[in-house]
């Protein structure tokens, strides 16, 4: 399994939203608004990375309010 963080910077006022949709999906851990330049850190898990790579760019970059993901791939 390939865990990964995806931190995402969202349109003001979409967090709740965007938290809810991204718990819709079964590979999404825990999502949570955070402080700092990112609006909402995801944590995802997926057999291997090409599907980390699908579920970013095929579900997450397609929920509103979603406006920028920066993924960091857990090595350890």
């Amino acid at each position: 399994m390939v865990k990964a963080y995806v931190l995402i910077e969202a349109r003001v006022g979409t967090s709740t939203d965007l938290i809810r949709a991204l718990m819709e999906n079964a590979n999404v851990v825990s999502a949570s608004r955070v402080t700092g330049p990112y609006d909402v850190i995801a944590v995802v898990q997926e057999e291997d990375l090409g599907k980390v790579h699908e579920l970013i760019t095929e579900h997450i970059h397609n929920i509103e309010g979603v406006m920028r993901t920066t993924t960091s791939v857990s090595v350890g």
